[in-house]
């Protein structure tokens, strides 16, 4: 793996769940037990429908009395721009973008954090195609994030539930929660589920 140290905010294992409602995407980031059963609430996100999806912010509670961290794009009307990835003080931590040529067969993203950087894309290229000429709303989505040398940063499965839910596994200490928790959603938000 590597001898860098962990991350600001390490969580090695964590799910996202999209609870649907009439106005806006609401998403619940938990940390997780080894059988991704929900421990603890870390953030919660909403996101208005049917609006730009420019940016999204993650709060301490439901109340909202606390923005911990959240993302934006670059650009508003370009999609290929990026996502830049903030602290609750608005300090850059993270980066993601789609790549909209490599994701024509199969999705994939870039993602980078303070140490690393990888790339993403859907695991299965079946499923992939199926999604892209089917409307099949169940099929899975997982992608798999490696570094340039191959090696996991970390992994985001759908799971069938009712409002998508996402299990996010990290095995490597370097990925800040907060970066990996904001592609989740990103992932989410941006391939409209």
């Amino acid at each position: 793996m590597t001898d860098q140290p962990a991350a600001e905010m390490y969580v090695p294992t964590f799910v996202v769940k999209q609870k649907l409602t009439m106005m806006v995407n609401r998403y619940e980031i938990s940390e997780a037990d080894q059988a991704f059963n929900p421990v603890r609430l870390l953030a919660l996100a909403e996101q208005k429908r049917m609006a730009f999806k420019e940016q999204v912010t993650f709060f301490s509670d439901v109340a909202k009395s606390r923005p911990v961290f959240g993302f934006k794009a670059r650009k508003v009307m370009d999609l290929g721009s990026g996502y830049d990835v903030t602290d609750e003080a608005g300090q850059q931590i993270g980066f993601f973008r789609k790549d909209f040529g490599a994701s024509l067969l199969r999705s994939t993203f870039h993602v980078e954090g303070p140490g690393f950087a990888g790339t993403g894309q859907e695991r299965n290229q079946l499923i992939a195609l199926l999604r892209r000429f089917t409307d099949l709303s169940f099929l899975p989505i997982h992608f798999d994030f490696v570094d340039g040398q191959g090696q996991p940063l970390f992994s985001v499965e759908r799971k069938l539930s009712i409002g998508d839910r996402y299990n996010v596994t990290v095995p490597d200490r370097r990925v800040d929660f907060r970066v990996a928790a904001a592609l989740a959603v990103g992932l989410d938000a941006l391939m409209a589920r």
